[in-house]
């Protein structure tokens, strides 16, 4: 079965492909700005419908109870996705603009991958656990706690790494025994509807147990946060929304996870090796340029080695260029519009109104006419209180920021609303864990070591999010627990 978005892109309600009610809307090529084909644009009626399709099919089926089915349908989707790897890759590169050496790692094969990992977690976890007998009021009980799926999920994901948080939230949501009503981002609608396609013509998966509704209306997200039959709702995306997600989904008491911002620092320590470290910070954060909630955009630096960490920073910059996506060497692809080009501009503008230097980049490439591309840029002069070092730009700017010791690094890093990544770069292993240990964040990376992987629970401290993604903590998201008590 050819995977054709161009020709034909609908929503999955249960268990059929659907037009949308609202016609379609076009996909945009963001490396090319040409419009690639179209997407189903679905209304508040369709997310209705898919709303009722999945309540239905977690009351009234054993889905939530049969895990092994469910370990076979993940399995089998797994498969099929593999199956056609090239064809996502291709789709992915087109849709995205994500440097094609991505699509071999978190932009489609580690998360389809995994979810062969929450497959096994299916089977395997302990569903049950004993907690043996006691006497409450003298009387003799046997307990134990059960583990039980939470119910319907609604899952809203954003457009930077569509496959990695879509497969994030709809694994381990479906290896719980959790229906899903998936609703992705306008601007990647393919990389979930061609799920949809495959789930439909390819898998077991019963109807109702994951429903797809791509569209232009941002509401709908909404609509999930609001609808009682919806037991949880997994967003990821800006603090700001997550916000609303939060403030929607208290009138009901309905659970929330929020994987949110970050403005993640990179600590160099002052026995570091300076070329390394810069050149690791530059080549994260030009890295599908820059679009990454994770990717460190603050590298903080001894300032007695302030000159010569922007030379080498600046250096390895010049050496990343935005390129053509199709490029197997091309590290930084396109941003994802032309709005959010807008927006990365109007940061690197407010950086030297805020009497900031432009150390390398701040425009838009001369080589590339067309495509939504912003060059690797490079910001010195400011402190951490700028703006630039505050906000989340989601976008190739690194700004670089002098610190007094270690101990001015930790605080540095932990000046910020956010929580979510981070690295240390040094020699000395003693100094290396104090500030691990001091930083507060969700994730820390120690001299280019990489946290990401299936079993790593990934989330944040403070307005970078609630709760954990990815894991055995990420698959507990989507679970409640009942206490059961019997004489003895």
């Amino acid at each position: 079965m050819p995977l054709r978005p161009e020709t034909s892109s609908d929503l999955l309600i249960d268990g059929k492909l659907t037009p949308g009610s609202g016609g379609v809307f076009d996909v945009v090529n963001p490396a090319t700005e040409e419009v690639i084909g179209q997407a189903a644009d679905g209304t508040s009626e369709d997310m209705d419908a898919a709303i009722a399709a999945a309540r239905t099919a977690f009351d009234t089926t054993d889905w939530s109870r049969d895990h092994a089915f469910r370990a076979r349908c993940l399995r089998q989707l797994r498969d099929a996705l593999l199956a056609h790897g090239d064809e996502f890759r291709e789709l992915t590169i087109a849709e995205v603009g994500c440097p094609a050496f991505l699509t071999h790692g978190p932009q489609f094969d580690g998360p389809v991958t995994d979810l062969g990992y929450f497959a096994d977690l299916a089977e395997n976890y302990e569903w049950t656990r004993d907690l043996g007998t006691a006497k409450p009021m003298g009387l003799k009980n046997h307990r134990e706690l059960r583990s039980e799926a939470v119910g319907v999920v609604g899952a809203i994901t954003p457009w930077n790494f569509p496959h990695q948080i879509n497969f994030a939230k709809i694994g381990p949501a479906l290896a719980a025994g959790c229906t899903v009503v998936l609703k992705p981002a306008p601007d990647t609608p393919w990389c979930a509807a061609l799920v949809g396609k495959i789930v439909a013509e390819e898998t077991d998966f019963p109807p109702g147990v994951l429903n797809i509704v791509t569209s232009t209306d941002h509401q709908l997200g909404a609509q999930l946060s609001t609808d009682p039959r919806v037991d949880l709702v997994s967003f990821t995306g800006s603090t700001a929304t997550g916000k609303k997600v939060m403030a929607a989904a208290a009138e009901s008491l309905k659970k929330v996870f929020l994987e949110l911002g970050g403005k993640s620092a990179f600590l160099v320590l002052d026995d570091a090796d300076i070329g390394s470290a810069c050149a690791m910070a530059a080549f994260n954060v030009v890295t599908h340029a820059g679009q990454g909630c994770a990717i460190t955009t603050r590298l903080v630096v001894p300032r007695t080695k302030l000159d010569e960490a922007i030379t080498a920073t600046r250096d390895a910059m010049a050496g990343l260029p935005a390129g053509d996506p199709t490029d197997g060497g091309t590290i930084c692809g396109p941003v994802i519009s032309a709005r959010q080009r807008q927006r990365i501009e109007s940061y690197i503008e407010l950086a030297t109104s805020e009497g900031g230097t432009i150390e390398i980049g701040g425009g838009r490439p001369t080589d590339k006419p067309a495509g939504f591309f912003v060059e690797p840029t490079l910001i010195s002069g400011l402190d951490n209180s700028a703006r630039v070092a505050q906000e989340e730009i989601f976008g190739p700017v690194l700004v670089i920021i002098p610190h007094d010791g270690d101990d001015d690094a930790i605080r540095i890093a932990n000046d910020s609303p956010y929580g979510l990544s981070g690295m240390v770069y040094g020699t000395d292993e003693e100094r290396i864990d104090k500030v691990v240990n001091g930083v507060r964040t969700g994730t820390m990376g120690v001299n280019g070591g990489i946290w990401y992987a299936a079993d790593v629970p990934f989330g944040g401290f403070k307005q970078s999010g609630i709760g954990r993604e990815m894991g055995v903590a990420g698959f507990e998201e989507y679970l409640e627990t009942k206490a059961v008590a019997r004489p003895a």
